[in-house]
């Protein structure tokens, strides 16, 4: 990220500790085999699930321990479900799993059409309680941002409350995040790094390639 670029208030980036840039270094790398990718991603992905948890709300609740003492505790307030921005968002669903146990999935596919260019929904499965539900909206790379804005536009068209999206992305562009926040200001965006740029071509850079592919 460029030291230049402030980052809106609306999006929280996981803590720079020397194990997430461990992370970050082996799936940039481009000898990197496939296997080491996957393994080292989802650990990034269970980092991000664990911090998009943490924007739920919450209500305080007391237990009795083992001991007899209470313990004053909270609870989350609410219920939550995952949508996958098909494909590379499905790589995120097993960690949202490992976090949140039977938790609901849905799935949003957005490809871009090939006459006008811009991002067209082919498919979408969604939960029948979605409305009611907050959701964390998962695609590991926000580079322009047009299939997170369509897949978002899903989500409010099946009456989400805009303010009960959690976007989780592995790595964020300066361009996507501005696009996406100047349209949903209301979505909390949880990214674990922002890059420099997005080259002719709109990959991110230095970035990781195509994610899907790797």
């Amino acid at each position: 990220m460029s030291n230049s670029y402030t980052l809106p208030s609306q999006v929280q980036l996981l803590p720079p500790t020397p194990q997430l840039k461990g992370l970050m270094t082996i799936i940039r790398a481009k000898d990197t085999t496939r296997s080491d990718f996957i393994f080292y991603a989802d650990r990034i992905i269970r980092l991000l699930v664990e911090e998009g948890l943490n924007h739920l709300p919450c209500i305080g609740k007391n237990v009795e321990t083992p001991t007899g003492a209470t313990y004053n505790g909270i609870d989350f307030e609410g219920r939550i479900c995952g949508v996958s921005i098909m494909r590379a968002g499905e790589a995120m669903e097993q960690g949202l799993r490992e976090c949140c146990r039977s938790v609901r999935i849905g799935k949003i596919l957005i490809q871009r059409d090939e006459e006008t260019h811009q991002p067209k929904l082919f498919y979408a499965k969604l939960p029948k309680d979605i409305d009611s539900r907050y959701v964390l909206l998962l695609d590991p790379m926000l580079a322009t941002g047009g299939s997170a804005m369509q897949a978002v536009q899903v989500l409010l068209d099946n009456n989400v409350r805009e303010d009960h999206i959690i976007f989780l992305n592995l790595i964020a562009s300066p361009e996507g995040i501005e696009n996406f926040v100047a349209k949903y200001p209301k979505v909390k965006i949880v990214a674990g790094e922002v890059d420099s740029n997005l080259d002719s071509n709109k990959y991110i850079v230095p970035g990781v390639g195509d994610f899907g592919c790797r």
